[in-house]
């Protein structure tokens, strides 16, 4: 599962009001039926339609500042196997994040228990998901890219006459690159826009800064994390704890769905292939023979060359195993394993 809390983009992308994000939201309804199109949902609602959200978020911002994030936008995205556990089924994606934001309000520190109906959110299903420049399968076919795009001008300045050349020659070197480009779908050269297969179920949270009522913020930014603070004399709770949200998600879903999560699909494993990739991969050579195997086939399905994982620390060199954990790393950012 790969959840990413940003918060609201201000400057000249996204200003004061929530209606730039909720429209760009609204992005897969563009030429779809009434009928046919995905709505918002909240923890109780269903089918709530996008002025409304722009509406109750832009009115809930008493008492922050120009500078200050007017709401947080949250990405639930399971993995491959995650959503074919669940059969793609966009019912229980919404029942899953109905589940989420439980946990989610139960990891704010604060004196006064912060529950689900504290929090002001609306959520959306999206069912496609496209290649960016951040993808690491875009950045490994960039130096092909752009090799066939200086050959392609070449072959535009032949045709209008400002520069010599054999055209059909330009267009087999083009063809070249294009067969050796290292990342490809369906035959075709991954390139930025271009939409992903398989299962792509996710969901957009856009979450209020401020609680129902309008008085008391509540931040789940980075910088926001749980510690005490003296206020008018008195010891008080703040921050938001981002670990035990993120653990708590998997497991919701785990409980929820009865997923028997392997171990490099955790966000414990994510956090040791961070700090510490030696008890990360130490770890992994102590998995039960089937864990190992199942461990090997989803890194493998992700895009990490892993012709086999060693038997014993000892095979596993040190130059070897940074060239995993990179490996591996771009996997985890991309949400290919989706931790």
């Amino acid at each position: 599962m790969y959840i990413s809390i940003t918060p609201q983009k201000l400057g000249s992308t996204y200003k004061g009001s929530a209606r730039d994000f909720v429209n760009y939201l609204e992005k897969e309804n563009e030429g779809s039926a009434t009928q046919e199109q995905e709505l918002f949902f909240s923890q109780t609602e269903n089918d709530i339609d996008a002025q409304r959200v722009i509406t109750e978020i832009d009115a809930n911002t008493s008492k922050l500042s120009k500078r200050d994030p007017k709401f947080y936008s949250i990405v639930v995205s399971p993995s491959q196997a995650e959503l074919k556990h669940i059969g793609n089924d966009p019912e229980k994606m919404k029942r899953y994040v109905r589940e989420l934001m439980k946990t989610y309000a139960a990891s704010f520190y604060r004196d006064k228990e912060i529950t689900v109906r504290d929090v002001l959110y609306f959520a959306k299903l999206e069912r496609e998901r496209t290649y960016s420049d951040k993808d690491s399968a875009v950045k490994e076919n960039q130096p092909f890219a752009s090799r066939i795009l200086e050959l392609q001008h070449r072959i535009r300045a032949v045709r209008q006459g400002r520069s010599e050349g054999n055209i059909g020659k330009l267009k087999e070197r083009i063809d070249a690159l294009e067969r050796e480009a290292p990342h490809k779908q369906n035959g075709k050269r991954i390139v930025p826009g271009m939409k992903k297969d398989g299962h792509q179920n996710h969901i957009h949270i856009i979450v209020s800064r401020k609680d129902v009522t309008n008085s008391h913020s509540l931040s789940p930014g980075s910088k926001f994390r749980t510690s005490e603070t003296i206020l008018n004399g008195e010891r008080v709770k703040q921050g938001f704890d981002r670990d035990k949200f993120y653990r708590a998600a998997e497991k919701t879903f785990d409980g929820q769905f009865g997923y028997r999560r392997n171990f490099v699909e955790t966000y414990h494993a994510r956090n040791l292939l961070d700090k510490n990739p030696k008890l990360f991969f130490a770890t992994l050579l102590g998995l039960p023979a089937n864990e190992k195997q199942a461990a090997k086939q989803l890194l493998f399905r992700a895009g990490v060359k892993v012709p086999s994982i060693p038997t014993n620390k000892a095979q596993l060199a040190y130059k070897a195993m940074m060239k995993l954990k990179k490996g591996i790393g771009k996997a985890m950012e991309s949400s290919t394993i989706g931790i």
